[in-house]
C-alpha cells in the first residue's frame, strides 16, 4: 500500500501530530515503540501532517503544501517523499478505503474499539485499518488449557473476534479453582470444565466458533494429533496456545511438535508473583528449548554440587495465585495470539516477556540467540521474517 494507491491519505487518529516549543513535528503519540520526532525547520512538514486529514487527495495535498510555502519552491517528488515516509512508517491511513466486505456492520460495531487499537500499534502499510481484525476473522487456534490462564485466553480471543477457536481440557470444576478461573461459576462444580468454558464463551460471542473436547495430552502424538485436524475434519491450526501445566514436559511434546510441523505458538503462565509468556514461531529465533538452556546458564543459583534448583525454587503439591496472576497471565497469552496472528505488534519471536508484582516497573525479558548445537532445533530452516508471522 502506497500514497500513490491511496484516495485520500489521512494521518491516522490515534498519531495525530504535535508542534514541539522548538517547532519539531513529533507524530505517532508520546508512546514509546511508536512515536517519532521530524525536525521541521521551514514549517512545510507541520503543513503536510495538517493538510493529510482525509478530505484531500494526494494530488490536492502536494498542491496545498506548494500553496502556502510558494517561497520554498518545494519540488513535487520532494513532498510526495515524505508522504511515502510517513506512510512507510506506519503513520498513515486511507479514509477512502472501503471496509472488507467479509465484515457485516454489526461485526464492524462489535470491534470498533479493538480496530482504532491495532491500527494505533501497528506500524506497516495497510490497504484498510481492518485488515487485522479479518485476519484475527479468519484464525483458527487452538487452545490446550482452559483453566486459569486458558480460561482468561479463550475469554479475552473470543471477545476479540477470533474466527475459531478450539479448546481442550480434562478436568472437572472444583471448588479451590474459582479463586482464579473466572470462566466457571458455584453452579459449575462438579461439571466437566470444557462443557462449563464452552457454555461461557459462545455466550459472550456467538460470532466465533468455539469448539472443545474432553482430553488430556499424554504425550507428542496427542499435541500432533490435535494440531493437523480440525473438528469435523477442516485444516489444522494458525497458532497452539499451551495454557495446560500437566504433565511438566508438556512445554518439550509442544515445542518438539510445533518444530515439526512448522507451527508457531504461545505458553503462558505464573510462578507465584512472576506472571510471563513465551513466544515461539520455528525457525524465527530461539525455540523453547535454546531459551530454556540459555535462562539455566544466566542464573547463578549458588548451588551446592549435588543439589538440585528446585532447592532455590521449590515446587509445591498446591499453586500459589489468585485471579490477577491467572488473569493477567491468560491475557498476555492473549495478546501473544494477536501478534502471531496479525503482526501487531510485531514481534521477534523466542522470548519470554511479563511482568513482576512484587516490583512494579520491573519487567521480565528473556531473549537468546538460537543455538546451533540445540537438539530440538538445530536442524530447522531459517524462516524470513518478513514471512515468518501470519500477516
Amino acid at each position: 500500500m502506497t500514497v500513490h494507491t491511496m484516495r485520500r491519505p489521512r494521518i491516522k487518529p490515534e498519531h495525530r501530530a504535535y508542534r514541539t516549543v522548538d517547532g519539531h513535528v513529533r507524530i505517532g503519540s508520546v508512546v514509546h515503540g511508536i512515536g517519532a520526532e521530524v525536525k521541521d525547520p521551514d514549517g512545510w512538514v507541520w503543513t503536510l501532517v495538517e493538510a493529510m486529514d482525509g478530505t484531500r487527495s494526494a494530488a490536492d495535498i502536494v498542491a496545498e503544501v506548494s500553496r502556502r510555502h510558494p517561497g520554498l519552491r518545494l519540488p513535487e517528488p520532494d513532498i510526495l517523499q515524505a508522504m511515502t515516509d510517513l506512510t512507510t512508517a506506519g503513520y498513515v491511513e486511507d479514509a477512502g478505503a472501503a471496509p472488507p466486505g467479509e465484515l457485516s456492520e454489526r461485526e464492524r460495531e462489535r470491534y470498533s474499539r479493538g480496530m482504532t487499537l491495532l491500527r494505533w500499534m501497528d506500524l506497516r502499510p495497510r490497504k484498510s485499518a481492518w485488515e487485522p481484525q479479518l485476519r484475527l476473522l479468519r484464525a483458527r487456534v487452538l487452545l490446550v488449557g482452559v483453566g486459569g490462564t486458558g480460561g482468561a485466553a479463550a475469554r479475552d480471543l473470543v471477545a476479540s473476534g477470533v474466527g475459531r477457536l478450539h479448546c481442550v481440557e480434562p478436568d472437572v470444576v472444583e471448588l479451590s479453582n474459582l479463586n482464579r478461573q473466572t470462566l466457571f461459576r458455584e453452579h459449575d462444580l462438579g461439571t466437566p470444565k470444557i462443557d462449563a468454558a464452552l457454555t461461557a464463551l459462545r455466550a459472550l460471542n456467538s460470532d466465533t466458533a468455539v469448539t472443545g473436547e474432553r482430553r488430556e495430552v499424554r504425550g507428542p502424538a496427542d499435541l500432533e494429533d490435535l494440531l493437523t485436524g480440525a473438528p469435523g475434519g477442516g485444516p489444522g491450526y494458525d497458532v497452539l496456545l499451551l495454557a495446560a501445566d500437566r504433565p511438566a514436559v508438556i512445554r518439550r511434546w509442544a515445542n518438539q511438535v510445533c518444530l515439526a510441523l512448522g507451527t508457531s505458538w504461545a505458553e503462558a503462565g505464573y510462578r507465584g508473583p512472576l506472571v510471563s509468556v513465551g513466544v515461539f514461531t520455528p525457525g524465527r529465533g530461539a525455540c523453547w528449548e535454546c531459551l530454556r538452556s540459555a535462562e539455566i546458564e544466566r542464573r547463578d543459583l549458588r548451588l551446592a554440587p549435588g543439589q538440585d534448583e528446585d532447592v532455590a525454587s521449590p515446587r509445591m503439591p498446591w499453586n500459589p495465585v489468585n485471579a490477577v496472576t491467572a488473569g493477567l497471565s491468560g491475557s498476555l497469552l492473549a495478546h501473544a495470539a494477536l501478534m502471531l496472528l496479525c503482526g501487531i505488534p510485531r514481534i521477534d519471536p523466542g522470548c519470554r516477556f511479563g511482568l513482576n508484582l512484587m516490583m512494579p516497573g520491573d519487567a521480565i525479558m528473556q531473549r537468546s540467540a538460537r543455538r546451533p548445537d540445540c537438539p530440538a532445533c538445530h536442524a530447522v530452516p531459517a524462516v524470513n521474517p518478513e514471512s515468518g508471522d501470519h500477516s
